[in-house]
């Protein structure tokens, strides 16, 4: 398969000044991350709050600068691309934002809110608009007639159909996807899910799909990173991750996934401490302060990820 997104050591420092020891600090919010996503493909990024993965969908994105590391979308680099070059590079890369409120302008109509990036990249001429529109509202599941209301008039789901409808107007080949049924009623999740399903299998768009939920990402990707203090601890094809999970953070969050049986008691691993700051991020294993099976070397020399079995990679001393 042709690769559409490629990260190469992506890093992202925060620099910032600690009043108390008068000296400047970093918040090491990407602390070096790898992976490709391959056309018509999902990768799932998934990790606690924290963990760096909004930050890495903003700096593909383009919309913050990393401190090192590169980002080539179809074999070219875009890290330092003007804003002339960038704005081009819009019509290609869109997203999907958790809040679908908050991402739609609540003075416009649905109408004037998708006919913005058709006029702004010249997608169809303006005597199309209209029915562009109306295509692509049916494309999302919704009907012409609500061309002309506003966001406040629609549900929390219909809003995120409108603003999929919006990133998908311009043709965009990769749809970043920042927890995009979060902010939803369960009931609704799925629809939104099987929507974008749906749209990748007709349109060969390639999908970031950013989140917490596991079962969110089981059903939606083809390879799952797995995200910890800005670290990929576990990375590689969905089933063989979900299946064989092999880093003890992986474990963890998989056993943490409710079970939709009230008779089956859930055996989580549960644990302990808290997730250590982003400014002081533990020598050796970043995970080893809360993990139960942490030996000496854990606490000394920072592990990277290697193959375990094909398409299936961890970062674990013990592996």
């Amino acid at each position: 398969m042709n690769e559409i997104v490629k990260v190469v050591n992506l890093k992202k420092y925060f620099e910032i000044y600690d009043v108390k020891s008068k000296e400047k600090k970093y918040v090491k919010a990407v602390d070096g991350i790898s992976f490709t996503i391959n056309v018509g493909e999902t990768l799932g990024l998934v990790g606690e709050s924290g963990s760096g993965k909004t930050t890495t969908g903003k700096m593909i994105l383009n919309l913050m600068k990393p401190t090192s590391g590169d980002i080539f979308l179809e074999g070219k680099s875009i890290k330092n691309l003007n804003k002339k070059e960038m704005r081009s590079l819009r019509k290609d890369i869109q997203v999907v934002f958790q809040n679908p409120y908050a991402a739609l302008d609540p003075k416009m109509t649905i109408r004037d809110i998708l006919i913005e990036p058709l006029s702004i990249h010249k997608i169809v001429s303006k005597y199309e608009y209209n029915n562009e529109v109306k295509r692509l509202l049916n494309m999302v599941g919704l009907s012409e007639k609500d061309m002309n209301k506003f966001p406040y008039e629609f549900s929390g789901g219909q809003r995120q159909r409108i603003g999929i409808a919006k990133a998908i107007a311009v043709k965009p080949k990769f749809i970043i996807c920042d927890e995009p049924v979060s902010a939803l009623d369960v009931s609704v999740q799925s629809q939104i899910l099987n929507l974008l399903c749906e749209l990748q299998r007709d349109l060969k768009i390639s999908y970031l799909f950013i989140a917490h939920g596991l079962s969110v990402i089981r059903h939606v990707s083809d390879k799952v990173a797995i995200m910890y203090l800005g670290n990929i601890v576990e990375y590689g094809d969905a089933k063989s991750v979900f299946d064989y999970g092999a880093h003890p953070y992986t474990k963890a969050l998989i056993s943490s996934a409710p079970i939709p049986d009230p008779k089956r008691k859930n055996n989580g691993i549960i644990l302990k401490g808290e997730v250590p700051s982003p400014i002081n991020i533990p020598e050796g294993c970043p995970f080893h302060p809360r993990c139960k099976d942490a030996i000496e070397i854990c606490k000394n020399k920072k592990p990277f990820l290697r193959k375990i079995k094909e398409d299936h990679m961890a970062a674990c001393h013990l592996i």
